[in-house]
C-alpha cells in the first residue's frame, strides 16, 4: 500500500513499510523513511507508484480550469474528495484527486485552505479584488522590466525623472520606480548614485551632495516665505562715531564694525559695534521661527543659505554710508600701557563710513608697515590703535590660558580660502595670524567675554560656551579639558584663555547670537530688573531645547562644508590638471596637502616623521564618494613646523571604514572657537583660539571665506 500525504507544508506519496496503531512507518522515492501520523494521510492507493503518482498529479493539476473548478465548488466547505467527484463526474482515481490537491492548495486565492483536504471557495467579490491585483502586478511588473531595460541602456524612463532626487534620498522602497533602480544597480554592478548621474537623473556630483544636504535638511526647499520686514527703530541716539567694517571681499551679512575716537590725555575710547536684528525680532514671530528653525547660516565655497531673509539682511546690515541699529561696546583704553580703564554697552544707531575688504587691505596691512606706520589706507590711524591694543588682548589672553595650564596657542598655520566663479575654483593660502585678522579676532573675544559677564552678573541666563575640566563630560585629563560644551551659565573658556564667552557678535548669521543679543539688551535696557523683562527667563526650559537644536544644526552644516571643500579640492587637482603633489604627514597614514587643505589616508606608507614632506603621485579621485588614491614618490628634505594643535586629532578627523569621512577634513581639529567662526570669513573670527569639539564637528567655517 503506498499513502498520499501532507507533511510541513508540502505534498509527499511514499511505500508503506509497517504500520503501529495511527502511525505509518513509510519510505520515500529518495530513499528516506519518515513516520507518518494518519490524520496526515489523504489518499492511499496500489497504483501507479508513489514517484510516478506525484508526477502524474502535478500534470493533471495543471490542466485542471480553476474559473469553472471554483464555480464548481459552490460556497460552502468541502472535502477534496467531494468537490472531485462533483468536478470529474466521478469519483476521482489516485492520480485525479491528488492532482486536485494539488491545484487546490495552489490556488489561494480562488480557494481558502480549512483543514487537512478541506477547503472553502472565496467569496466572488474578493476573488474579483485579488484577480484586479494579480492583473495589476503583473503589469507592474512589465513596466519595470521596461524601466530596468532604459536604465541599462543610459537611459531615465520619465516617469522617473521627476523623482530622481527622491529615488536616492528617501525613497518609497515599494514603488516600482525604486524596485527598478535597485534591480538596474544590481544588474550593473554600481550605485543608485552613479546610475542616476549617468543616466542624467542629476547634473554633476555637485549637485548630487547639494541635493542630499536639502533633502536631509530643507526638505521643504530653501526659498523663505514671505515676510513682513520690521521697521528700523527711529527713537535710537545716534553715536558720534565713523564706523567701519572689517570683512573678506566677498561677504554680505555685515554685522560687525569698529570705532576709534580720541579722548586726549592719552586714552581712547574704542567702539565694538555688533547689527542688532534683535531690535526688529521679537520671541516667537515669523522670523524668529525661520531663524530658529534654520539656526544658522550655511556656508559653502561659492554659495551660502543664509538663516535669514536677504530683505531683513539688507536691512540690518551695517553697509557704507548708512545709519543703522546696533548694540555698542565701548571700551576707554589706557594708551601708555593699552590696559581697559572702563567698558559701557549701548542701544544706539551707527553711522558707518566704511567696509574694508581683506582683498584690499591684506598687502598694506602688515606688521611691518604697522610698526612703520607705513602704507597709505583707509582709517590708517584707528586701525593702527586697535593693532596695538589687540596686541595687548592676545597677551592677556596668552597668560590666562597658560594659568589654566595650557599650551600658548599656535599661530604658524596655513588657512585658505575658497572662491568659485562659473564652477573654476580658487584657492588662496592665508598665513594665520595676519594683522587685520588678529584685531578683529581679538575685539570679538573681547566683547563676547565681556557681554558674557553681563548677562551673567544681571543674573540672566544666556548661551555660553566653555572648555575645560568643568566643561568637559566627564572625561580627565586633556581630553576632559578639550571638550567645548555650550552651556547657559557662564564658565571659563579655557582655550580662549577668558573667564566667559558667549557668542554675541554674529546675530544676522547665528541664533545663539541673536538670542544672546535679546538678553544684552535687557541688561542695557532694564538694569537690575533685566531678569524681570529679558526675552528668556532663568530655568526657561526652552533655552536648553535650542542648545540643542543648534549643535545638532551647526554639526551638521559643518559636516556638509566640509564636505563641500573637499569636492572642491577634487576639482582644484582636475582643474590644475594635478598629478604630482607634495604633502605632508599629519599622523602616520594621514597627509595633507600643501596647496590645498585636501587631506588623504595613504595605506601602506612607511613610517615618517611628523611634519615631514613627500612628493605623491595621484592616481586617481572620485567627486562622487570624496575618495582619493595616491602612491608616495619619495620623501622630500623639507619639514613643515606643524604646531601642537596639529598632531593627532587631525588624523582621527578620518574614519577608517570610509574614504567618505576623509572629507570631514583632518585640518578641522584645530579650527578656532571663533565668534565668527560660522561666517567663515578669516578676519572675523578668533583667529588664534584653538577649540577642540568645534574642530572636529563644526568651526571649519573658520578657515574659509563668507561667500556670497
Amino acid at each position: 500500500m503506498n499513502l498520499f500525504f501532507e507533511e510541513s507544508g508540502d505534498f509527499k506519496a511514499g511505500s508503506v513499510m509497517s504500520q503501529a496503531g495511527e502511525a505509518y512507518q513509510v519510505e520515500l522515492a529518495s530513499g528516506k523513511r519518515s513516520k507518518i501520523k494518519a490524520k496526515d494521510v489523504l489518499l492511499q492507493f496500489a497504483s501507479p507508484d508513489p514517484s510516478t503518482l506525484i508526477e502524474q498529479a502535478k500534470a493533471a493539476a495543471a490542466e485542471i480550469d480553476l474559473e469553472f473548478l471554483w464555480e464548481v465548488a459552490g460556497q460552502e466547505e468541502f472535502g477534496f474528495a467531494e468537490l472531485g467527484t462533483e468536478y470529474y463526474g466521478h469519483a476521482p482515481q489516485p492520480v485525479e484527486a491528488a492532482g486536485l490537491i494539488f491545484a487546490l492548495h495552489t490556488a489561494p486565492v480562488y480557494f481558502y485552505k480549512k483543514g487537512r483536504g478541506r477547503y472553502k471557495a472565496a467569496p466572488e467579490a474578493s476573488l474579483k479584488a485579488a484577480l484586479a491585483g494579480i492583473e495589476k502586478k503583473k503589469q507592474q511588473l512589465l513596466v519595470q522590466a521596461s524601466y530596468v531595460e532604459d536604465l541599462k541602456q543610459h537611459r531615465l524612463p520619465e516617469a522617473m525623472k521627476p523623482l530622481a532626487l527622491q529615488l536616492l534620498f528617501k525613497p518609497d522602497k515599494n514603488s516600482i520606480e525604486y524596485k527598478a533602480l535597485a534591480e538596474a544597480c544590481d544588474v550593473m554592478q554600481t550605485s543608485a548614485q552613479r546610475l542616476m548621474l549617468a543616466v542624467g537623473g542629476i547634473s554633476s556630483p555637485k549637485d548630487l551632495h547639494l541635493a542630499k544636504f536639502h533633502f536631509e535638511n530643507f526638505p521643504k526647499g530653501v526659498a523663505f516665505p514671505a515676510i513682513q520686514v520690521p521697521a528700523l527703530p527711529t527713537d535710537l541716539p545716534v553715536a558720534d562715531v565713523q564706523a567701519f567694517s572689517i570683512d573678506d571681499v566677498t561677504t554680505t551679512e555685515i554685522d560687525d564694525a569698529f570705532s576709534v575716537v580720541d579722548l586726549g590725555e592719552g586714552k581712547l575710547r574704542v567702539g565694538i559695534h555688533i547689527a542688532a536684528p534683535a531690535l526688529g525680532i521679537q520671541r516667537g514671530d515669523a522670523i524668529d521661527l525661520i531663524a530658529r528653525g534654520r539656526m544658522s547660516t550655511v556656508y559653502m565655497p561659492g554659495d551660502k543659505i543664509t538663516m535669514l531673509p536677504d530683505e531683513l539682511v539688507n536691512t540690518y546690515t551695517l553697509g557704507a554710508g548708512q545709519t543703522r541699529p546696533a548694540v555698542s561696546l565701548y571700551a576707554t583704553i589706557n594708551t601708555e600701557d593699552w590696559s581697559v580703564l572702563a567698558t559701557e554697552t549701548k542701544v544706539e544707531a551707527i553711522p558707518m563710513a566704511s567696509n574694508l575688504r581683506h582683498n584690499d587691505l591684506d598687502d598694506l596691512v602688515t606688521e611691518d608697515n604697522l610698526a612703520n606706520d607705513a602704507g597709505d589706507y583707509p582709517h590708517k590711524s584707528e586701525i593702527a590703535h586697535i593693532w596695538k591694543w589687540a596686541l595687548e588682548l592676545e597677551k592677556g589672553r596668552m597668560a590666562k590660558r597658560e594659568s589654566f595650564g595650557m599650551k600658548p596657542e599656535q599661530t604658524n598655520r596655513v588657512d585658505f580660502n575658497f572662491y568659485v566663479e562659473d564652477d573654476v575654483v580658487s584657492i588662496v593660502r592665508r598665513k594665520r595670524g595676519a594683522p587685520l585678522d588678529k584685531m578683529v579676532a581679538e575685539l570679538m573675544i573681547f566683547a563676547n567675554s565681556t557681554w558674557g559677564k553681563l548677562m551673567a552678573d544681571h543674573g540672566i541666563p544666556g548661551i555660553y560656551r566653555a572648555q575645560g575640566v568643568a566643561g568637559g563630560r566627564g572625561q580627565g585629563g586633556w581630553a576632559g579639558r578639550m571638550q567645548v560644551r555650550m552651556l547657559t551659565h557662564a564658565s571659563p573658556h579655557q582655550g580662549l584663555g577668558v573667564d566667559q564667552y558667549a557668542w554675541s557678535t554674529s546675530p544676522l548669521r547665528r541664533y545663539t547670537d541673536l538670542v544672546n543679543q535679546w538678553q544684552i539688551i535687557a541688561c542695557v535696557q532694564h538694569g537690575i530688573t533685566a531678569p524681570l523683562v529679558a526675552t528668556f527667563k532663568p530655568k526657561d526650559a526652552d533655552l536648553f531645547a535650542i542648545v540643542s537644536g543648534f549643535d545638532a544644526a551647526y554639526s551638521a552644516y559643518a559636516d556638509f562644508q566640509n564636505n563641500m571643500e573637499r569636492y572642491w579640492c577634487l576639482r582644484w587637482l582636475q582643474q590644475e590638471a594635478a598629478r604630482q603633489v607634495d604633502a605632508v604627514v599629519l599622523k602616520d597614514e594621514i597627509l595633507r596637502l600643501v596647496d590645498i587643505p585636501l587631506v588623504i589616508r595613504l595605506p601602506g606608507m612607511p613610517q615618517t616623521a611628523r611634519g615631514a614632506q613627500v612628493k605623491l603621485d595621484i592616481l586617481r579621485w572620485d567627486e562622487v564618494d570624496l575618495s582619493v588614491e595616491a602612491r608616495l614618490l619619495e620623501v622630500l628634505n623639507t619639514v613643515t613646523e606643524l604646531g601642537d594643535d596639529e598632531d593627532g586629532d587631525d588624523a582621527n578627523a578620518l574614519q577608517s571604514d570610509t574614504d567618505q569621512t576623509e572629507a570631514a577634513e583632518a585640518d578641522q581639529a584645530i579650527i578656532l572657537d571663533a565668534v565668527d567662526a560660522v561666517d567663515a570669513d578669516p578676519a572675523d573670527a578668533d583667529a588664534t583660539a584653538v577649540d577642540a569639539e568645534d574642530a572636529t564637528q563644526q568651526d571649519q567655517q573658520n578657515v574659509t571665506q563668507e561667500n556670497t
